[in-house]
């Protein structure tokens, strides 16, 4: 596995002829993974709108005028509800997000209780609460989280013009101590912000010189939200988009790239194009945290043309030692 990849290598697969890209983002899929398995998870958002930060493209920042509103925490028996329906429509992964700057106080303690009944039902446990210290990582990891999600959005340079009241490196330091619980991570970005080339190549640079690479890598396309400052961003070309799953996969070949935010105005050739460059796992079910996503039997209409199957909840270090 390589962990050194520079800005010049990650730029030179973005260049290459889209057809030699492909071929080249297959044959490392097939390395590490069935291709034609695909992971399926589900993304609830337990604590929505009223967080403090000043992401551009985010519809929950209590400094946009948007239409997402301000809620508490849901109960649990809310949340287990939603894990059960997940369960019986074939997603593997729970994932849990709540729109804070970080966890703190009761609010936290009913998330850990949240977390133990998701693995009690049998299925992998993810959450996504913004920054965690090292105690708080420790505690979710006794709690029996599987995935920490931390997405690094973008390339440090660019980050800068989107993101002002979190550092890119407030970023790295959660995903440290969130590997030094032994927990697996999720993390990717956003591309569609009007960021360059090299900023698209500068944020997968970044993810592939983690080592371990993360386990699972969110690749999202901007879902524009009236309010926020991004809304009328430029529309990212289609091919630019499947490029960077395709880069994304030959740099991470060992990681399940998913696809994420903005499935819901994807085309199926689209989709089927992403999932040909090594995308392997989706966020199933009807919402994603506060945007809109591809209804459950969408997805199992495109699986049956594709001939591709759920895949079974594994994990990361079987996978891994597996293709050894």
């Amino acid at each position: 596995m390589r962990y050194d990849w520079t800005v010049e290598d990650i730029t030179k697969l973005f260049e290459l002829p889209f057809n030699d890209l492909i071929f080249q983002a297959q044959q490392a899929h097939r390395r590490y993974f069935d291709a034609n398995e695909v992971q399926l998870s589900t993304l609830l958002s337990i604590k929505t709108g009223g967080c403090p930060e000043d992401c551009k493209y985010c519809p929950q920042s209590s400094r946009y005028n948007t239409d997402v509103e301000s809620e508490l925490l849901m109960k649990k028996d809310e949340v287990m509800k939603a894990a059960k329906a997940a369960k019986e429509q074939g997603a593997t992964r729970f994932c849990m997000g709540a729109a804070w700057r970080e966890p703190k106080g009761r609010a936290f303690d009913l998330v850990l209780d949240m977390i133990r009944e998701v693995k009690n039902m049998d299925m992998e446990a993810c959450a996504t609460l913004g920054m965690l210290n090292a105690e708080q990582a420790r505690k979710l990891k006794d709690a029996g989280l599987d995935y920490y999600n931390h997405n690094l959005d973008s390339d440090p340079e660019f980050y800068k013009t989107i993101i002002s009241t979190r550092t890119y490196d407030e970023r790295l330091d959660t995903l440290k101590n969130v590997r030094a619980e032994g927990m697996s991570v999720c993390c990717g970005g956003i591309v569609g912000m009007g960021e360059a080339l090299k900023n698209r190549a500068g944020m997968v640079a970044q993810l592939a010189r983690m080592n371990p690479h993360p386990e699972s890598v969110p690749i999202n396309m901007l879902v524009k939200v009236e309010g926020t400052p991004m809304a009328d961003i430029e529309d990212l070309d289609t091919f630019d988009f499947i490029r960077t799953i395709a880069v994304a996969k030959i740099t991470m070949p060992s990681s399940h790239i998913r696809l994420s935010a903005g499935r819901e105005v994807m085309s199926e050739e689209m989709q089927s194009l992403c999932f040909l460059a090594g995308a392997n796992s989706i966020f199933y079910g009807e919402k994603l945290l506060t945007t809109g996503n591809t209804e459950a039997n969408q997805d199992q209409a495109l699986f049956k043309k594709l001939g591709i199957r759920p895949e079974e909840a594994t994990t990361p270090s079987s996978r891994r030692m597996a293709n050894v």
